[in-house]
């Protein structure tokens, strides 16, 4: 054999090595180049995106790095509408919905179509966020117990169509024997027992003290140490049982649960939702995520979260009490939001006089001095989302990111005098010190 047959062997053993059978990809990897082209194409048999994800990356450079090196072996597919509409309901149940693009839902359809494709079916995911548990048994399971239940109903049919003995013809002279000779055999079969009796107790007895006897030989000894050192010590080889054991969850075997299918994004709300579905995540490292923690937006006042993280007013009740806290995913399904323990809610500010409505000028000046409380405090006040003022603040905060520093016309803060919240946001309400700073109307 010539050395140019040798290499088809050789990448055909490769092939069979690889841990992954398909990656989905995202436009974050994509445009980071994290992982390379190398790693991708070396721990997986194909790799799949969308053109709408290609569409996504707007340099010129990446772009064409994209074309050029990756996109070769990158097979492009759009989902059906059917997984399109399951993967939009699920994330529209778990509040992601709002947060994601179109691409990003059609790029996790993709990826549960492929999981149905290679898995046959959707036995090992999940249709609520909140269900307990996955939709089905694995397979192998599935053989086991309609195995069972067959050889189960195999004996029943032969233990029921079996052939069943006769019992043996009496004899007439025998049995008129067996009557007058009654008592006889009555104390015969008495005394037989008490002996099988004495004897069985003889037995348990022994059996006890052998129990109670410590093991004869060393093989045996060796033995026994080995299983308590297994059990009881904790070892470089039983250190994930034990983590397992404490943590009181199942670590998958690359037999039960083979990586087959898998998604490689840096999205915060797809990989929330694609945990929650069940399926595969992977970080830019080609390792498996199973926990994925993050930041979002709970309201004090009826407890609804909020993915947004620019919302200043609760998207239920309106009110503009909304506290940053974490949060976690795991791979089981669960979303666990992590509360302070002593967390108070600070009341400071939120009792005062409003200012009497006046009215305005084309100007926009006041119409009088002291309208709208001290200073004109009271003309800005924003307490509700749909306020043209905090519409217009919002405008105002638009156009300052859009603001180009090198401009003539430009001036900093310190020169005109503008104050913003130390957090880039709008003001919302009087503030906290509006009874001692700003004064009543």
């Amino acid at each position: 054999m010539s050395s140019g047959d040798a290499l088809p062997t050789r990448s055909a053993d490769a092939e069979k090595q690889k841990p992954i059978h398909g990656i989905c990809l995202d436009a974050g990897p994509l445009i980071k180049n994290d992982p390379p082209v190398s790693t991708l194409l070396s721990q997986a048999h194909q790799l799949y995106t969308l053109s709408s994800i290609l569409e996504e990356i707007r340099d010129t450079a990446t772009r064409t790095r994209v074309e050029t090196q990756l996109l070769p072996f990158v097979t492009l597919r759009n989902p059906r509408p059917a997984s399109i509409k399951f993967v939009t309901d699920f994330a529209r149940r778990t509040g992601d919905l709002e947060v994601m693009s179109r691409p990003d839902v059609h790029l996790l359809a993709l990826t549960y179509e492929l999981e149905l494709e290679q898995n046959g079916g959707d036995w090992r995911l999940r249709k609520m966020p909140g269900q307990r548990g996955i939709n089905g048994q694995t397979p192998s399971t599935e053989q086991q117990q309609t195995g069972t239940e067959e050889q189960t109903q195999t004996d029943a049919e032969a233990e029921s169509s079996g052939p069943v003995e006769a019992p043996p013809p009496v004899d007439s002279d025998k049995k008129d024997g067996d009557q007058n000779a009654g008592g006889d055999a009555d104390s015969t079969r008495m005394s037989e027992g008490m002996s099988q009796l004495n004897l069985d107790s003889t037995t348990i007895e022994q059996a006890a003290q052998e129990s109670q006897e410590p093991p004869a030989t060393a093989d045996e000894g060796s033995e026994g140490s080995d299983s308590d050192s297994d059990d009881g010590w904790i070892t470089p080889s039983n250190l994930k049982k034990h983590q397992a054991k404490d943590n009181k969850e199942v670590i998958p075997t690359a037999a039960d649960q083979p990586l087959k299918v898998a998604l490689l994004t840096s999205d915060y709300a797809m990989q929330n939702v694609a945990l929650r579905i069940g399926l595969n995540l992977l970080s830019p490292s080609m390792s498996r995520i199973t926990q994925v923690k993050n930041w979002v937006l709970r309201c004090h006042g009826c407890f609804q979260v909020c993915k947004k993280m620019d919302s200043q007013f609760c998207p239920k009740c309106g009110q503009p009490t909304l506290t940053r806290v974490s949060c976690t995913t795991a791979d089981d399904g669960s979303f666990r939001i992590h509360l302070k323990r002593n967390f108070q809610w600070n009341n400071r500010g939120n009792v005062y006089s409003i200012p009497k409505p006046v009215t305005g000028t084309a100007s926009g000046k006041l119409p009088y001095k002291g309208a709208g409380g001290k200073n004109g405090w009271g003309t800005k006040l924003i307490l509700a989302e749909d306020q043209k003022e905090y519409e217009r603040a919002q405008g105002e905060k638009r156009r300052q990111r859009q603001k180009d520093l090198m401009d003539e016309d430009y001036l900093p803060n310190i020169l005109t005098g503008e104050r913003s919240s130390g957090n880039g946001k709008i003001r919302l309400g009087p503030g906290r010190a509006v009874n001692g700073r700003k004064g009543r109307g």
